[in-house]
């Protein structure tokens, strides 16, 4: 294809990426596109040029698709983690058990039977835990998303993704800053004090804030407790955290607790769980609990089985399903969430499920050739799916039933053409929207041995 960078191209955007962004052909060379939609007719100026496809940005958007949707929010304060938020939900259903299915046929090779993926009926205030920047725009302070590839902050008022107790907090803490003239990050120059402010909310709008700092000392803090207490009954909990460093991550490694509870109690199903601030928990309460709700099924637990759950993280899963097994064996390489699982299965009263410290590719090949056994397993690994060695472990384990719960179609395709190539069958795969309006969709498949 004779493409060049500034070239103008009118197109229609026929697909997405696994980024959510559109993706028009001519001549069947593919052209990725931003902020675009499927069924959008639009022309397109190329900003990069490579082997098998070209990049491209909106100059005109032609037609637009008849799929679009409009709210009454401005949806640009949402950031960039968002890239379906105008294109319609029953359509982004559609397109992402499409996409799971492509994965599999195209990947693993698997022909399965995929079910229509499970929906929110209201695909808003769903994120329990928002981390969002402070900065300053026009001299003016603000709180808001990233714009997408870029530092600048998109100044937000309401963000309805996360509860209105979020927003309330936001608003108090900007407040704070503006009273006591407190300096913002500024992240060209690396310069300031309050860097992010990080919000957990339990299902009953109990709030845990987490103040993200430059430096340990910071100027009139625990007015800013009496503000949020005062003002927003809600907060329960209050921390500050000191990142001095522009690293990828949001939370540096020290906690300075600074009022109410150390922890914050929230449940999924009938379950408790006690959450730090530095601990793991699922975003989207209700689809966890519709994901781990599959799961459990999909085990078809009974009295005499022993399970394996690799990746266990705080043991949600392991305590979702211990009712139903004689025992639950967990692995997980993270110390704070192995320790958090063992309290957490302290607060059921769930005796039955042990949690082990280690990489699950590295423990579980060592316990198998020790001799330890189970008839059923439970996968829930990162992006990057399992490593090999992991995989030939459970091979050789040889169990009656695999549930591998997935939050990538594109490992969670590789790593079943193994299982499959070893003698099991994809029974099904039930696509769940975690993240409505962006382009990640869940995936918890069975698999039975033939």
């Amino acid at each position: 294809m004779n493409m060049k960078i500034g070239d103008l191209i009118v197109g229609e955007i026929i697909d997405f990426t696994h980024e959510g962004n559109g993706v028009m052909k001519i001549e069947g060379f593919p052209i990725f596109v931003e902020d675009a939609l499927i069924g959008d007719k639009v022309e397109v100026k190329i900003t990069a040029v490579k082997k098998s496809f070209a990049i491209g940005e909106v100059e005109a958007l032609i037609t637009p698709s008849e799929d679009r949707v409009e709210y009454k929010f401005d949806t640009d304060t949402l950031g960039g983690g968002v890239p379906l938020i105008g294109y319609s939900y029953k359509k982004q259903l559609e397109w992402k058990r499409s996409k799971v299915i492509q994965d599999l046929k195209r990947i693993g090779g698997i022909d399965a039977q995929v079910k229509p993926v499970i929906g929110m009926g209201h695909p808003f205030r769903y994120r329990n835990h928002s981390q969002v920047p402070a900065g300053k725009v026009e001299e003016k302070v603000v709180t808001g998303y990233y714009r997408r590839k870029s530092s600048d902050i998109v100044p937000m008022e309401e963000d309805h993704l996360q509860p209105e107790v979020a927003d309330q907090i936001l608003r108090i803490v900007r407040a704070w800053i503006d009273k006591y003239e407190i300096s913002v990050y500024d992240r060209d120059r690396g310069e300031g004090i309050i860097r992010h402010i990080g919000i957990r909310t339990n299902e009953n709008n109990e709030s845990m804030v987490i103040l993200v700092t430059t430096f340990s000392q910071i100027p009139n803090k625990f007015q800013l407790v009496h503000m949020l207490v005062k003002d927003c009954p809600g907060v329960v909990s209050v921390y500050q955290n000191i990142n001095p460093t522009d690293s990828r991550f949001t939370y540096g490694r020290e906690y300075i607790h600074l009022f109410g509870k150390e922890k914050l109690t929230d449940y999924i199903g009938d379950l408790q769980f006690e959450i730090s601030p530095d601990s793991f928990f699922q975003i989207n309460r209700q689809q966890v609990k519709a994901l781990y709700g599959k799961a459990q099924e999909f085990l078809e637990g009974d009295k005499d089985d022993l399970v394996f759950d690799l990746y266990s993280g705080i043991g949600t899963i392991s305590l979702f399903v211990a009712g139903d097994v004689k025992k639950v064996i967990g692995i997980e390489s993270v110390k704070a969430a192995v320790m958090n699982a063992k309290e957490n299965a302290r607060l059921n009263n769930v005796s039955n499920a042990e949690f082990h410290y280690g990489k699950a590719e590295n423990l579980f090949p060592q316990m198998i050739e020790k001799g330890e056994r189970a008839n059923k397993v439970i996968l829930d690994p990162p992006r990057k799916g399992c490593d090999k060695e992991l995989m030939e472990a459970i091979i050789k384990l040889d169990p009656e039933r695999v549930v591998y719960v997935s939050c990538n179609p594109s490992t969670l395709a590789r790593d079943l053409k193994l299982l499959v190539e070893a003698g099991y069958r994809v029974e099904e795969v039930q696509p769940v929207d975690m993240f409505p309006h962006s382009a990640h969709v869940e995936c918890v498949c069975l698999l039975t041995r033939k």
